[in-house]
């Protein structure tokens, strides 16, 4: 599994930015069915849409010297791709429990995915 996945992955499963100290799968289920019986107001949803373009953008900047990189050079370039990561949540008061919160909800229902590409595409054309 390539970095971009893994880090979106790490974004999306575990609710972190870093792959160590993962919760336990069951506690991170647990938090999962609860937390996403909470809806998601159109607010959130924006943000959500500011922070994946972000995401998007700094995987697009990072990913072709991520390819190429060497060990060493390839963990500093993880980190700072990490770090521009958790600039953009914290850019947007987000965190990245809450921003998976979102892109669960997001997967599970069409109507709010709907909404959150067309969010995600305004974004975009934003620059």
């Amino acid at each position: 599994m390539g970095y971009w996945q893994k880090l979106a992955l790490s974004l999306v499963v575990v609710g972190s930015l870093t792959w160590f100290g993962a919760p336990a799968i069951g506690q991170e289920a647990t938090k999962t069915q609860s937390s996403n019986k909470q809806t998601v107001t159109d607010n959130q949803l924006r943000t959500f849409a500011k922070v994946y373009v972000d995401y998007q953008r700094i995987r697009q900047q990072y990913e072709p010297s991520l390819k190429s990189a060497q060990a060493p050079e390839r963990k500093k370039i993880q980190d700072e791709a990490n770090a521009k990561v958790k600039t953009a949540l914290t850019r947007q008061n987000i965190t990245a429990q809450e921003y998976n919160r979102i892109f669960a909800q997001v997967n599970g229902n069409a109507e709010l995915r709907k909404k959150a590409l067309k969010l995600s595409e305004e974004e975009r054309k934003k620059g």
